[in-house]
């Protein structure tokens, strides 16, 4: 019998998760559809309620749903350690004993495809962090595990850059790693070179530069852009100051990687779907 899986999210109609997720499947011989799924912005529980009782075995989540998922599966099921400490969650196991749990796998989508992928050693790097919004806070536990020297947080709002840059204290361990985490308002990373400038804003979808200076992309600096699909701002700035620069379609395949894994037990290979996104894109 095939197994039911979905993305759920409003809008969801652009999710390429459909085909990662039926290439997966293909990959690895399982038996599973997985389809987009339109929730109305103020029925998000009852349409998981729906998809349970018709028998979905789990679902991704998308904007603008992780905060709403985090807070129905805490009430609900059982909240994985990374999703709690992301504050989001974007994936939703349906198990056979009725038990529901959520997880969120966009920080280790996003360490394993620059570690994995484009062979880059986040150890004792230098790392910035634009933005503290949902993307950003999903991926600082595993940022934090990877064991840069340097964690710095920026944001236009500096009062969240500084309350994420306090949640990361928090999170790491002394025994295991010496980072140091600090926010930085955008006028006062001048002075700074980093080999890791990682981009989570939502800048690219209206092409607007961030106020960031040029000096900040260090020499044999990786500049990742969570957005994929196109060519933002800070893309075009983070090459023209000699940066190496990708987009965040690497991130997307290896977190739904995680994801099918955590479903099915079964880790499928991931560069095959990455390069059929892109011949298709």
């Amino acid at each position: 019998m095939t197994d039911k899986y979905a993305v759920i999210g409003n809008p969801v109609a652009h999710s390429k998760s459909p085909l990662i997720h039926q290439e997966f499947a293909r990959l690895t011989g399982q038996d599973i559809s997985y389809e987009r799924i339109l929730a109305p912005l103020d029925s998000f529980e009852a349409k998981i309620y729906e998809l349970i009782k018709l028998g979905y075995k789990g679902v991704n989540v998308t904007v603008p749903f992780k905060f709403e998922a985090l807070k129905f599966v805490a009430q609900h099921g059982v909240v994985n350690p990374l999703a709690d400490k992301a504050r989001a969650i974007n994936t939703i196991s349906f198990n056979a004993d009725g038990s529901i749990v959520g997880d969120n796998t966009d920080g280790i989508g996003l360490v394993n495809d620059i570690a994995h992928n484009l062979k880059f050693d986040i150890h004792q790097k230098k790392v910035l962090l634009l933005g503290s919004g949902g993307a950003a806070f999903g991926v600082l536990q595993p940022l934090v595990s990877a064991n840069p020297s340097l964690l710095v947080i920026s944001n236009r709002t500096f009062a969240k850059a500084k309350e994420a840059a306090k949640i990361v204290s928090g999170l790491i361990d002394a025994s295991q790693s010496k980072a140091v985490c600090m926010a930085k308002p955008f006028d006062e990373l001048a002075d700074m070179a980093f080999d890791l400038v990682i981009n989570s804003t939502s800048t690219g979808l209206t092409d607007t530069a961030l106020p960031i200076p040029n000096s900040i992309f260090a020499k044999g600096c990786l500049a990742y852009e969570m957005m994929y699909g196109r060519e933002t701002p800070f893309m075009l700035q983070a090459r023209v100051s000699g940066a190496q620069v990708t987009d965040g379609l690497g991130m997307l395949v290896e977190q739904a990687a995680e994801a099918f894994y955590l479903w099915r037990g079964v880790r499928p290979e991931t560069q095959s779907v990455m390069q059929l996104i892109r011949t298709l894109s």
